[in-house]
């Protein structure tokens, strides 16, 4: 077995750029630490970084202060590419930040349990809570405000004040392991999480927490959900073989995608909307058109790629986490095998590739170009994405999408050749 198809020679693959690493103390009886890294976060701003390290500790830097330290090849920044720096969680300066200050500082959260699922939310002021029947709120969330949810072991969800590292809210209603959270990326404070309780319950952070609706279609644990960015389509997706698309407007479901032979892991929608990738332990990434319910490509990490009765199974490819670059150019996926692969949505080989053992979930950055990677030493590794040169066709397609789906564009009265060029094909 492979990692690569026969037509591939792996030495041929470039090897992605490491630009360094957050790493845990060493310390030996530090119970609160040193464990796996299940969930990376950046701010939707680009201001903080945020990872869980398996128990009780989130760590909490601010993005500027990595960029600083690591060698990252654009703006001047960074230092020596040869030398990819180092920073330890016991080099933190400790602190508080309050908003205002200008420059944000690094500081740690203690949750009390076990920590599986973290998300940054961040509010716009018109976007008002849909509950309009509460004159009064707890909290008033301003323009500035900047949240972070923590799932836990325990069923409980926590949401911090990130400048401050005050807790505001605590949130009781699953019954079991609270393993994903996802903000609505329109501003609105509404929060998704998937549990082990086998349901996503939708939060009205803005409505002092309040749980608006309660999702119910898996049979067994949920392990991801990813609003598209225009906050109207949720995706879902477990134990289980099937994907799971939601309307968020009504909170009803929409369909299920069918492809997949083992349970399905992670998902993210492309920032342009237009596109699905799912990540499953039966050692693939498939992107979708998820207007269509088609499949569009599938990136394998297993050659040649097991049947659909062996891939149900165990084996030593499952992909743990798959991610999005903000290009639309590029999908990251972490496996079981060792690796850590960038993709070009227009190729079935990896375009980059970068060794890593025991890595579990990956994130890009806000701007795009540098990936974090969680492992089970509870540490996480950045490098930066590979670069290169958009087709006119993507930059269409990219640009279309923002304002039009899939079916919008075939029925535009336009040439045939002009539809193909502008529609995400099957390849």
């Amino acid at each position: 077995m492979a990692s690569f198809p026969e037509s591939v020679n792996e030495n041929d693959i470039a090897k992605a750029k490491f630009i360094g690493e957050l790493l845990v103390p060493v310390a030996p009886f530090d119970q609160k630490s040193g464990c796996e890294a299940w969930t990376v976060a950046f701010a939707p701003n680009g201001s903080y970084f945020a990872w869980s390290q398996g128990h009780r500790i989130v760590k909490l830097i601010p993005w500027a202060k990595c960029l600083k330290n690591f060698s990252v090849g654009h703006g001047g920044e960074g230092t020596n590419a040869s030398s990819p720096q180092r920073l330890s969680r016991q080099n933190s300066d400790g602190g508080q930040t309050i908003p205002g200050v200008a420059e944000p500082r690094e500081h740690t959260i203690d949750c009390g349990d076990i920590v599986w699922g973290l998300a940054f939310g961040s509010s716009v002021p018109e976007k008002h809570s849909r509950c309009v029947n509460i004159e009064w709120h707890r909290f008033k969330f301003g323009q500035d405000q900047l949240l972070l949810a923590t799932g836990l072991n325990n069923g409980r969800i926590k949401i911090w004040d990130v400048y401050t590292g005050k807790l505001l809210l605590n949130l009781m209603d699953h019954t079991d392991v609270v393993r994903d959270l996802t903000f609505a990326p329109d501003g609105s404070l509404m929060l998704v999480s998937a549990s082990r309780d086998k349901t996503l319950r939708v939060w009205d952070l803005k409505d002092d927490g309040n749980m608006v609706k309660v999702l119910r279609r898996h049979q067994n644990w949920v392990y991801c959900s990813a609003f598209s960015p225009d906050s109207s389509i949720l995706c879902s997706v477990g134990a289980g073989k099937t994907v799971f698309l939601w309307n968020m407007d009504n909170y009803t479901f929409i369909r299920k995608l069918e492809g997949h032979h083992n349970d399905v892991v992670s998902c993210e929608f492309s920032p342009d909307g237009a596109l699905l990738a799912t990540a499953s332990y039966d050692t693939r990434v498939i992107v979708w058109d998820h207007q269509k319910a088609t499949i569009l490509l599938e990136l394998g990490h297993l050659f040649p790629p097991p049947s659909p009765i062996f891939a149900g199974g165990a084996n030593d490819r499952w992909v743990r986490s798959v991610s999005f670059c903000r290009d639309v150019c590029h999908i990251a996926s972490v496996a079981d095998d060792k690796l850590v692969r960038f993709w070009s949505i227009e190729e079935r080989a990896p375009q980059a590739i970068a060794s890593l053992s025991n890595s579990l979930c990956c994130a890009f950055s806000a701007e795009g170009n540098v990936l974090a990677v969680g492992t089970r030493d509870g540490s996480v590794h950045f490098w930066e994405c590979p670069r290169s040169v958009a087709s006119l066709q993507h930059i269409c397609r990219m640009a279309l999408r923002r304002v039009m789906t899939t079916q919008q564009v075939e029925a535009l009265a336009i040439p045939t050749l002009l539809h193909d060029y502008l529609t995400y094909r099957v390849m």
